[in-house]
């Protein structure tokens, strides 16, 4: 994990060091970085992320606190085992806030910004689809990818209270739109394709195809689940 600081505009308000490190440690949890149950230990970590144990504990709390994590006495902090009936209820979750958000974002209508944003991330998945295969070693691309667009589409919803739902749904690793299922190029051309007509959708403002489309697409990543749906 790179814990370099990046440069910031001039002005631009700095998070508290917890709230960072938290961010860090739940992308970390989400990408399957910490196995279910394994221990995460605040002198490791500080050590990981070059920070003191204090904002490193702060986190562990939060974390704790959003259902990632769980802490027992003289044990301390682990990540939580979650079973298939939990991940399944949380791509259920997922399907129905996702469908909200795109439904918003059609009703209000995409400022220009907001377009250019979304097109250009569609531009990079067409590029990286291209070849009619997936790239040796795409696979962290594709996920920055797919996890930019989900998200830009949830800040054109306008919905801050469903901003925060749709990231409690995501805190179980498997259900993340930053994890994902059945890597291989004719599944990720398909889910691809999903998210062009989905923005097609949102442009035209018809809410209602926009939140079909947006729920269908979770619904299909959840039927890809090894071991925990079908296939």
């Amino acid at each position: 994990m790179d814990t370099r600081s990046e440069a910031r505009p001039a002005g631009a308000r700095r998070l508290p060091r917890s709230l960072s490190v938290a961010d860090e440690l739940r992308a970390a949890v989400i990408a399957g970085e910490f196995g279910p149950g394994e221990r995460l230990q605040e002198v490791r970590l500080s050590k990981r992320l070059g920070v003191s144990r204090t904002p490193v504990r702060l986190a562990l709390q939060a974390l704790a606190a959003d259902g990632l994590l769980e802490h027992a006495p003289r044990r301390g902090y682990s990540v939580r085992r979650f079973d298939a009936t939990e991940i399944l209820n949380a791509f259920e979750i997922r399907a129905a806030l996702e469908g909200l958000a795109a439904r918003f974002a059609a009703e209000r209508g995409l400022e220009e910004a907001a377009r250019a944003r979304l097109e250009a991330i569609l531009a990079e998945g067409d590029a990286l689809l291209s070849r009619g295969e997936l790239p040796e070693g795409s696979r962290p691309a594709y996920i920055r990818m797919n996890a930019a667009f989900h998200e830009a589409l949830h800040g054109a919803s306008g919905s801050r209270m469903l901003g925060e739902m749709l990231r409690l749904s995501q805190n179980l690793p498997l259900s993340s739109h930053h994890h994902v299922v059945a890597f291989e190029y004719r599944r990720v051309r398909r889910r691809h394709d999903d998210h062009h007509r989905i923005l097609e959708a949102v442009l035209r403002r018809d809410a209602r195809r926009a939140e079909n489309l947006m729920c269908d697409h979770v619904a299909s990543i959840k039927a890809g689940l090894t071991g925990v749906a079908g296939p």
